[in-house]
């Protein structure tokens, strides 16, 4: 029998004094798995599984929570591809039945050509925010953009625990 989310307490998974990998990953998975402890449990089994017995000071959290949450409650897309771009963005915003006004049809080949990715990512941020949701941008070390969404109420816990993972974030405000 396989655990499921249940077998795992969501609410005093780790105790208050719990500063490990582990602790910080799971509370990382649930805010970016708003109302949905089943997805967070399957990626954070997903990362333990793939981090293994990797130290905790060699694995590189942003990229394996990229990996096992890619187009669930994460995105990764080059730069300059506006159309995955808006796919991954509209895939996690279906998630709560929310809807991206594109200013423009996505599916138009001119949409895409006149349009700067940049602009893109605030539009997306600011259609979010109205319903609650802030999305986030990871600092990449190339010309990739990824991100994931969370709940507008938990700014600052995702600031602080990305601070304490050393994942560097920013709003999708921002972006530029």
């Amino acid at each position: 029998m396989s655990p499921s989310s249940d077998d795992f307490d969501t609410e005093h998974a780790f105790d208050d004094d719990d500063n490990s990998l582990d602790a910080y990953v799971w509370q990382l998975f649930l805010l970016i798995n708003p109302g949905d402890d089943d997805a967070a449990f399957q990626q954070f089994t997903a990362f333990r599984d793939a981090v293994g017995d990797t130290p905790e000071d060699d694995v590189d959290v942003a990229q394996v929570v990229g990996e096992v949450a890619d187009w669930r409650s994460s995105f990764h897309v080059d730069g300059g591809d506006s159309r995955a771009l808006v796919q991954a963005i509209d895939e996690l915003a279906s998630r709560w039945n929310l809807s991206i006004d594109w200013d423009g049809d996505p599916d138009d080949d001119e949409f895409h050509a006149d349009v700067d990715v940049s602009e893109l990512l605030a539009l997306a941020y600011d259609n979010l925010a109205p319903h609650g949701y802030t999305l986030w941008l990871l600092d990449t070390e190339d010309d990739s953009i990824a991100g994931w969404m969370t709940l507008s109420r938990d700014v600052e816990p995702m600031r602080e625990l990305s601070t304490e993972l050393g994942i560097h974030l920013r709003l999708g405000s921002e972006a530029g």
